[in-house]
């Protein structure tokens, strides 16, 4: 990244892409007028991140360990970097989920500094001249939100910034995007959360949220805005309510360059953990019985994907959507039922009404069973007993975030097939010790995807971001799971694994990029060095 003129003394400090703190070289205190503005002693970054780390390590609680790293991150990002990079395991929990969630809901109150822009719909008309007033010009990925469902916590306004801003670390960290070249956006069209509209310490603005025509037309002046602004970013949409998520997606998503992460992003995860599952006990994907549980817009994300996947394996479309069946808030989705929206219809069946889970398990007789609801312990003993009792193996994936909204806890799965569980989540969950086998229990994150197909549409600067990248992407990370990984339980790779499986899924979308003719540039020579040279290493370099 060139800056010019470069910054001196303390505004250098002050520039957290810069910033080498207390590691600034003799030389380099002399020449950028620092000398008397740092303690005299010089360490390395090893040094430095012995000192940090140990500092959150001794932090009481996981929400202390996020106000500590973000502070760390605003003040020296090369650092904060590294530090996430190689303590990726024990970090992304706190700088992600879960304990995003919980910095979401007391944003207001952990407010320290502002990083990435605010679009509040006062702004309409003038939202080019916003975007404007970012200091990088050469953005590579946006991600944006209108905070009205963050996770499964709700409606959380401009509280929900917090997303965006640790998505965009997950690219940084994951698979090399360069911090200067991310983007965190919310836009706030209001909120209908009473207590924030009532809290003297909410950061947005109080009124109720925008519907309808005034909606749609501040999303299109922003999208229209950003294409202009940053012809190049990848825009990431995250946490976009039901009503909007998948309408939003089918509007844009073939003249712009985005994609919708709880949709794409989260099918392209689950089946990437379906196919793991179904490795383990030498299944095929096109015998499986599928029972969502929860039909949102992540459910028909995870749902869509899996059937495109079948009909690769030469299933045709209607058989592929007749092995999958949905319960909502309404009982099981079936065919006649009044008000059914258009996707409902898709996967609803000839079969009898029900409400109850347990006979709707009896009725459909699944075989993976997904939870995607947002309703805690959802997945009660009976109903885990009952598959254990339909399979040998039973395929149970609780995906609702975070961890306090999970369908069931990893213990609750195993314990209650004794052992038998296939199991994965959407947040972490411990290991679990059963008889004389340490399960290592799946968690269905997003990361594992999202990063590496972002990396992929920059570098190969795609024109629209496809299904097939989406597919590719699971297949990508299906093989780099180990028979190893599979014999403890895991479902995916060790996350220290994770910048890896990203350089390697970002060659596979790029690949369709190119292969599909959707690039604006052409193929290089050597595809594997240009994605790997492309990738942001968090090292110091030496500025004089």
């Amino acid at each position: 990244m060139k800056i010019d003129p470069f910054p001196k003394g303390v505004e250098l400090l002050h520039n957290p892409l810069l910033n080498k703190g207390t590691a600034f070289t003799l030389k380099e205190r002399q020449e950028l007028d620092l000398e008397g503005l740092l303690p005299p002693h010089i360490f390395s970054q090893d040094e430095q991140k012995i000192k940090v780390l140990r500092t959150v390590r001794e932090k009481e609680t996981n929400l202390e360990k996020y106000i500590y790293l973000i502070s760390l991150q605003d003040r020296n990002e090369t650092l904060f970097y590294r530090l996430v990079i190689d303590e990726i395991e024990e970090l992304m929990p706190i700088i992600y989920t879960p304990t995003v969630g919980n910095a979401c809901q007391q944003y207001g109150q952990i407010f320290r500094r502002p990083r990435g822009l605010y679009i509040p719909f006062s702004n309409k008309g003038c939202i080019d001249n916003l975007l404007s007033k970012w200091p990088h010009k050469d953005v590579d990925v946006i991600v944006v939100t209108d905070g009205e469902r963050i996770l499964g916590l709700g409606d959380l306004g401009a509280d929900g910034m917090g997303i965006p801003i640790g998505k965009l670390a997950l690219y940084t960290a994951c698979a090399g995007i360069h911090p200067a070249k991310t983007l965190p956006i919310t836009i706030d069209v209001g909120t209908n959360n009473e207590a924030l509209l009532s809290d003297p310490l909410y950061i947005g603005l109080r009124n109720k949220r925008l519907r309808e025509n005034e909606y749609d037309e501040i999303i299109d002046e922003f999208m229209l805005a950003t294409a202009k602004r940053f012809p190049n970013a990848l825009i990431q949409f995250e946490d976009f309510a039901n009503q909007n998520a998948s309408r939003l997606l089918k509007k844009y998503r073939h003249s712009h360059r985005m994609f919708n992460d709880d949709i794409q992003g989260t099918g392209s995860v689950a089946l990437a953990g379906i196919l793991s599952a179904i490795r383990i006990i030498n299944q095929s994907l096109e015998d499986q019985k599928i029972l969502f549980y929860g039909a949102g817009s992540a459910a028909f994300g995870i749902a869509e994907i899996i059937v495109q996947k079948m009909m690769l394996l030469g299933m045709s479309m209607n058989k592929a959507r007749s092995r999958i069946c949905f319960s909502d808030s309404r009982g099981l989705v079936v065919k006649g039922r009044a008000n059914l929206n258009e996707k409902k219809r898709l996967f609803a069946h000839n079969m009898k009404e029900e409400i109850n889970l347990a006979k709707i398990i009896d009725s459909v007789k699944p075989s993976i069973i997904i939870g995607v609801s947002g309703k805690p312990s959802a997945f009660n003993e009976p109903i885990i007993r009952k598959m254990a009792k339909l399979n040998d193996r039973p395929i149970i994936f609780s995906l609702s975030n975070p961890t306090s909204q999970s369908e069931c806890t990893a213990k609750q799965a195993y314990l209650w097939t004794n052992g038998k569980a296939i199991f994965a989540s959407g947040s972490p969950f411990d290991p679990v010790r059963w008889e004389q086998t340490t399960y290592y229990p799946g968690q269905g994150n997003n990361a594992y995807i999202f990063p590496g197909v972002g990396l992929g549409v920059t570098v190969s600067r795609a024109l629209y971001i496809t299904d097939e990248m989406f597919i590719a992407a699971a297949d990508t990370l299906v093989a780099s799971i180990t028979d190893n990984d599979t014999k403890n339980g895991r479902l995916y790779p060790p996350l220290t694994k994770i910048r890896d499986i990203s350089y390697k899924i970002a060659l596979s979308v790029a690949k369709v990029a190119f292969d599909t003719n959707i690039s604006r540039i052409s193929q290089p020579e050597n595809l594997e060095e240009y994605v790997r040279g492309s990738m942001f290493e968090p090292v110091y370099r030496n500025y004089v």
